[in-house]
């Protein structure tokens, strides 16, 4: 939980402190500090001693009831803080601590620690619904010393209407963790983070609010400690800044061309010392390269946002207890876990933030010597922060088509059932209507969103500050992994270390030493991780459903697609290790056609395709970026596998291009988009090919039609899919 200093010599005439009960001494007491002390020592084991800014920060809950934003390094020992002041505030008759904590793992960590110090600890979250009745009776009856809540939590209509308010009433202490996301300047931009600004302001006077995190720069430090102020005589927020440095850690950035990097980690795994993380910045690349380290015989698992709840905790106490070398993660895998032996932290990718670069390598080396932080960076990690960025807040014409839909509704309207009267993808339209909850402009209720009707105003130059906060932070990232000074002093100046003294250097990266991992790797390692990935072929997932609420668009379909597409190949993935360069190269670049090792790709992946019936013709759908690619895979695929050369699917004049966000507006800009050919002389199955596939609805209708038109089967295939 901390890092202790050598404790003081024990005078053996004194009274043993650990023997104190905390709950006998008045809070203004000398022995206040005693008995924090025996509380740590309970939570973090008996040569732990407290650090002067934990102790300033337990004083100023206990005694002042203030507010305090801690912001200080992994493994400094942010959580024994609230969970200390928690105990001493509850054994004086204050209620329970309510902790906002954002991550399912953190939270189990949280409830793992607290035990340890006697502190009687449950959460509410996603991943333990079945629980909720009973945790809910524990805080009604008075036997929970924590709280632990999601942030999204917050505005579920029962909990913010039932729970939260006499929650919040009875609140001793007001915990909320990862502090930053409540900033805009923070790396994660999670709008019901921004709701505790709304709950610490209507707490009671005199309960203390600690608000802890491990990465902030000055400006986050500032936006959240004004955010902490917020309510009637707040004004005078605690910060307690310490330094960055982790002395475990020893940093170095290693550079081997893009689809060699899988190939360096199986060959230098086993090299790394103890068990720890590998990061990757998409779910396909933690499940292809935790694949690949399986077939090479190390013990690794993947875990992303895929993983279910269940397995998730099997997987963390894989780690914990050492019985797997590493963890295959995305960001997933993030805030708070808590393994502090933990004995490295490798990129696969390096992450757009050099803030969340320092958050994620702050999970190794808590409590060892030595810890190695590698970074394995590479040119395509820029297109993926790309794709990342575009999901950003919409432009105002989109934000304002949803209130204005939830203003003609004039009723409770469910995500779902919203998604088809605005061009919003599921994901941006529920973080739309989150900001907008925020906001004022509607709210959360039974049965889906309603219009409050309150004036909103657009801001853009907030989103637009953002945006270029973004683009600064990722040049930050690309002059880390070229910079020939130390990295450990570059990343403590990117988060404004105050204790950062100028000519400053670790004695420990690459760059300082001298000394870094080899970048060479072994022919051997080479040739399998090549084997593994240069084998083209991932499936293309099916749309099995129509989208609902077509009819509001005045389309008639509804329910399940009926003669459709068959299941779907394409010859790799834009984010995966193997085939995603070169398919990002060739769709990024000139309209050629295609060369020999596209097409043998292509003739490998029907080969090993297993349909029900070999096609008999093929189709091409046209594309809108490169034709004369689509149109010389067609013909070369024709004459290899004796099939009819269809020609090329084309679009009616009258129906441009789509380019609509959600699946609703999608389809509806599809039907009846094409001239169908004449099927009447095609018997079998009809190869339909595109050069990319991304929301996979293009393939979808095209194929309706095609059956409709008289198809007897249709077969999607495309060169690249985009997830």
């Amino acid at each position: 939980m901390t890092a202790p200093p050598d404790p003081p010599s024990a005078d053996p005439s004194s009274p043993d402190p650990s023997s104190a009960d905390p709950s006998s001494a008045d809070p203004s007491s000398p022995d206040l500090r005693a008995d924090a002390e025996a509380l740590l020592r309970e939570l973090a084991g008996p040569a732990a001693v407290l650090r002067e800014d934990q102790w300033t920060a337990i004083e100023a809950l206990v005694v002042g009831r203030r507010r305090a934003l801690v912001v200080q390094r992994t493994g400094w020992g942010k959580s024994a803080v609230y969970f200390i002041a928690a105990k001493l505030l509850r054994a004086r008759g204050s209620g329970p601590t309510i902790i906002v904590s954002p991550l399912l793992a953190l939270m189990r960590n949280q409830v793992e620690a607290a035990a340890r110090a006697g502190v009687r600890a449950a959460t509410i979250n996603s991943g333990n619904v079945t629980e909720w009745d009973d945790v809910r009776a524990q805080v009604t009856a008075g036997e929970l010393d924590v709280l632990l809540v999601s942030p999204e939590r917050l505005n579920n209509p029962d909990f913010r209407d039932q729970v939260l308010p006499s929650l919040a009433a009875d609140a001793g202490l007001v915990v909320v963790d990862e502090a930053h996301c409540v900033s805009d300047w923070g790396h994660d931009f999670r709008p019901d983070y921004r709701r505790i600004r709304t709950l610490l302001a209507d707490l009671p006077d005199g309960v203390p609010v600690l608000a802890t995190t491990a990465t902030a720069n000055d400006r986050v430090v500032t936006d959240v400690a004004a955010q902490l102020g917020v309510g009637a005589g707040h004004g005078d927020t605690l910060v307690l800044r310490g330094g960055l440095d982790r002395e475990s850690l020893h940093l170095s950035v290693v550079t081997v061309p893009g689809p060699q990097r899988p190939a360096w980690l199986a060959q230098h795994l086993d090299e790394l010392p103890g068990s720890g993380i590998v990061y990757t910045l998409t779910v396909a690349q933690a499940e292809d390269l935790a694949g690949l380290l399986r077939e090479q015989g190390h013990a690794v698992a993947a875990y992303t946002g895929r993983t279910d709840t269940a397995e998730r905790e099997v997987l963390e106490g894989d780690l914990l207890a050492n019985r797997v070398k590493a963890l295959v993660a995305t960001s997933a895998l993030g805030m708070g876990f808590d393994k502090p032996d933990l004995g490295f932290v490798v990129h696969v990718g390096a992450p757009s933030s050099p803030i969340s670069y320092y958050q994620q390598v702050g999970r190794a080396g808590r409590a060892t010597d030595r810890a190695e932080v590698v970074l394995l960076p590479a040119g395509e990690d820029q297109a993926i922060w790309s794709y990342f960025g575009s999901l950003a807040f919409p432009s105002e014409s989109l934000v304002r088509s949803v209130l204005a839909a939830l203003a003609e509704a004039g009723r409770a309207v469910s995500t779902a059932a919203l998604e088809p009267l605005v061009d919003l993808g599921r994901s941006r339209l529920e973080m739309v209507l989150k900001v907008l909850d925020v906001d004022g402009a509607v709210q959360r209720v039974r049965g889906g969103w309603v219009s409050t009707g309150a004036e909103w105003s657009y801001d853009g130059e907030r989103y637009g500050r953002l945006a270029d906060a973004r683009r600064s932070e990722q040049r930050a990232v690309l002059d880390y992994e070229s910079t020939d000074g130390c990295r450990m002093a570059f990343l403590r100046a990117q988060l404004d270390d105050p204790e950062l003294v100028d000519g400053w250097t670790c004695g420990r990266c690459d760059r300082c030493t001298g000394v870094a991992p080899s970048a060479t790797v072994d022919p051997a390692a080479l040739q399998a991780a090549r084997a593994r990935f240069d084998r083209p072929g991932v499936d293309l997932p099916e749309r099995k459903q129509w989208p609902s609420g077509m009819a509001k668009l005045g389309v008639p379909l509804s329910g399940k697609i009926t003669a459709g597409a068959e299941p779907g190949r394409a010859i790799g993935r834009l984010t995966d290790l193997g085939w995603g360069q070169r398919l990002r190269a060739l769709l990024d670049g000139p309209d050629d056609e295609a060369d020999d090792a596209l097409l043998s790709a292509c003739v490998a992946v029907l080969a090993s395709w297993r349909w029900d019936q070999r096609p008999t013709s093929i189709l091409g759908l046209e594309s809108q970026t490169h034709p004369v690619l689509l149109t010389s895979v067609v013909e070369r695929l024709a004459q290899v596998g004796r099939l009819a050369d269809l020609g090329t699917l084309q679009r009616r004049p009258e129906h441009p291009a789509v380019h609509a966000a959600n699946s609703a507006h999608r389809v509806a800009g599809l039907q009846g988009a094409w001239l169908l050919p004449d099927l009447a002389a095609v018997q079998g199955p009809v190869l339909l090919v595109t050069d990319r596939a991304d929301t996979g609805w293009t393939l979808a209708v095209a194929a309706w039609e095609l059956r409709a038109a008289g198809a007897d089967a249709v077969l999607p295939f495309a060169l690249a899919a985009t997830a």
